[in-house]
């Protein structure tokens, strides 16, 4: 039987030769004349369903594709800001010849202009504003110089990145494939099994139905047998009183009681 979490419970419902009241000679015992018998087998094919949706949901497939994806998107992350620093660093480089350019321009004037002028004083400005220039220029380079060399070690690294790209894309085909093919699997089976629950389904009466789904919903499982004097649901002893009351109750109701403790279908 299923937890109300999804999970295995303790006690697993049997299969169906072993439902009270399936023991026949000659007569076959349907649905109709034993309740209890309906309700259990719905029980068990609803518990089938769930422990198959909780280890469809569980499958070690589910965490490869998801730690493949993972690594992925990481891969993706590092190319895209190496890509951005490459684009960054062909700004810095243009901007850094533009500036290059203009201080070499400017000193070609100061220079065209220093020969052209006599006073001594206007002659050492122009050539302190010259040596500036230089130092500017001097700057402009060695920065261009180090964003070329970056460039450069970075274009190495995206080589050397983008090289493992095909493989962390198939090793993430190949973990989805894994998953699809357990998922298509474990479908099938449900698939089959909902089927026999349809059936089950069928053959309660509308009245129980509706007190198994109301059950159900709040409990998870809404059907559990009397073992001895404990409810294999709620895992509770039942006072003998009690006992006695819901054997009562079933022999008047196809076989089938409340628990006192936790509200579940006993079947008796």
């Amino acid at each position: 039987m299923a937890s109300t979490d999804g999970s295995e419970a303790d006690t697993d419902l049997p299969g169906e030769d072993m439902v009270p009241g399936t023991e026949t000679s000659g007569t076959e015992t349907s649905g109709e004349d034993m309740p209890a018998v309906s309700v259990e087998r719905l029980q068990l094919a609803d518990t089938e369903i769930d422990q198959l949706v909780n280890r469809r949901e569980r499958l070690p497939e589910r965490e490869r594709l998801a730690a493949a994806s993972a690594e992925m998107r990481a891969w993706e992350a590092e190319r895209a800001a190496m890509r951005q620093r490459l684009d960054d660093l062909t700004s810095d480089i243009e901007r850094s010849e533009h500036d290059a350019a203009q201080l070499t321009t400017h000193r070609a004037r100061l220079e065209a202009q220093l020969k052209t002028v006599i006073a001594p004083r206007e002659a050492e400005a122009l050539m302190h504003e010259m040596a500036t220039l230089d130092e500017q220029r001097d700057a402009v380079e060695t920065a261009e110089l180090e964003a070329l060399e970056e460039q450069a070690a970075l274009d190495d690294r995206l080589t050397e990145h983008l090289a493992v790209e095909e493989a962390l894309r198939s090793s993430m085909r190949s973990a989805d494939d894994a998953l699809a093919s357990e998922v298509a699997d474990i479908d099938a089976e449900i698939a089959g099994i909902t089927l026999r629950r349809d059936v089950a389904r069928a053959e309660v009466s509308e009245g129980l139905l509706t007190r198994y789904d109301r059950v159900r919903s709040a409990s998870g499982i809404a059907v559990a047998r009397l073992v001895g004097h404990r409810c294999d649901g709620c895992h509770l002893d039942l006072s003998a009183a009690e006992v006695d009351d819901v054997k009562d109750e079933a022999k008047a109701s196809g076989g089938i009681a409340d628990c006192p403790q936790c509200g579940r279908m006993l079947v008796i």
